[in-house]
């Protein structure tokens, strides 16, 4: 997969752009017409009222994804768009696994892996395991058994690739929920 940075009509690029997003999306907290969506306030366009931050980002993730196996990548998006419950990341990043050949089964079987544990590899489920571990630090930190278990599949420069693709989709989770991201527009 090549889900590298991109540049789009605004100058800027991304791997999770944050472009200005639609004012119409399904939202609980949104008044609701009758007959369609809730309507939203339209926030702020991160990429074009922060572009230093913005293209910082992209640098960010570029370099954590460097070396990475890209399955392994979209998987460890995955799992984090998952327990953040960001709908823009995850449509993008299943999206792209699919384009770039995984499996739907496995894409199924992602938020279940542990159950599943046969749909991946040890090194899959290293990763895995240290995404939720940093994902949801603060339930409990990053135990040393997760640390330990994902030492031993990456080396120390792939472990800090792997934290630091963690903490980019994190932060990119975090983008499109704040920013009112709406599932299904890629805007890449």
């Amino acid at each position: 997969m090549t889900n590298t940075a991109q540049i789009n009509e605004a100058g800027t690029g991304n791997a999770e752009s944050t472009g200005n997003s639609a004012n119409v999306v399904s939202s609980a907290s949104g008044t609701t017409p009758a007959d369609g969506p809730a309507i939203r306030s339209p926030r702020v366009n991160f990429a074009q009222a922060a572009p230093k931050a913005f293209k910082a980002l992209i640098g960010f993730d570029a370099a954590a994804r460097d070396g990475l196996d890209p399955a392994l990548v979209e998987l460890v998006q995955i799992r984090s768009s998952q327990l953040n419950k960001c709908a823009y990341c995850l449509h993008m990043h299943t999206s792209d696994a699919r384009k770039a050949g995984e499996s739907e089964e496995r894409l199924h079987m992602v938020a279940v892996w542990e159950e599943a544990a046969h749909f991946f590899t040890a090194k899959e489920r290293a990763a895995l395991a240290l995404t939720e571990a940093v994902t949801l630090v603060a339930q409990g930190g990053v135990p040393d058994e997760v640390y330990d278990r994902a030492a031993t599949h990456f080396d120390d420069a792939e472990l800090a690739r792997l934290l630091a693709l963690i903490f980019t989709i994190n932060t990119w989770n975090r983008l499109a929920l704040s920013t009112g991201k709406v599932p299904g527009t890629d805007e890449r």
